[in-house]
């Protein structure tokens, strides 16, 4: 099976070094490329083509929230988790809307980081406990939004899906992740990765969270 393939973004060239280090002896793990910023994250990431991408939140000339934006919107394929000292809100909220899939905090453990990394891998979304505590919490706190007007067809047309785009949407709208998708389709990962960033580009969505939530509440055929 193919490795997982890591993006090391963080302007602090000692954490990027010990992140290599404590990734590379792993099984399953690659570490294809660093970064010590946004500007020049965004350029390894169209050269090494990674399907993990863990990044400072603070960082000089481009930050963690807007690189993840921007990802989002070039490089759907990858999942991006903030490694962070700060869990400020500004932070926390900004680089889950812009797409990230984690937000962990750089005291957690080698052990959180390695199973959250192959975890991001397999499609699913990591929260360190204090940042899922606030998360909840702000959830509790904001009133449910009023139903949105009647969309326009086109973006939810399901006749815009292919057969297969279909199949891996119903799957999606379980609760599978893109493992567990290809062994069902038996298909690889790395096609169930080319679907999921067709059916966001199709239903004109940002990350693969927004598309789960968005199917489980779309009748599929």
């Amino acid at each position: 099976m193919r490795p997982i393939r890591v993006l090391l973004v963080d302007d602090q060239e000692l954490m990027r070094q010990g992140l290599r280090k404590m990734l590379e002896i792993e099984d399953g793990i690659e570490v294809v490329g660093e970064a010590a910023d946004g500007e020049q994250a965004l350029l390894v990431a169209a050269q090494c083509h990674p399907d993990v991408a863990l990044v400072d939140a603070r960082m000089p000339r481009m930050d963690g929230v807007e690189l993840i934006s921007h990802l989002s919107a070039r490089h759907p394929g990858v999942a991006a988790i903030v490694l962070s000292t700060f869990d400020e809100d500004d932070y926390i909220f900004g680089a889950l809307r812009g797409g990230a899939v984690g937000y962990l905090l750089k005291d957690c453990t080698p052990e959180d980081l390695v199973d959250s990394v192959r975890r991001a891998g397999r499609g699913e979304t990591v929260l360190a406990s204090p940042v899922a505590a606030r998360l909840v919490a702000e959830l509790r706190r904001t009133p449910p939004a009023p139903p949105p007007p009647a969309a326009p067809a086109a973006p939810h047309d399901r006749g815009r899906l292919s057969a297969r785009e279909a199949q891996v949407a119903a799957l999606i709208a379980a609760g599978a992740s893109n493992r567990e998708i290809a062994a069902r389709l038996r298909i690889t990962e790395g096609t169930v990765k080319n679907h999921v960033s067709s059916l966001l580009r199709k239903y004109g969505l940002r990350d693969r969270t927004r598309l789960a939530l968005h199917l489980k509440d779309t009748a599929l055929p």
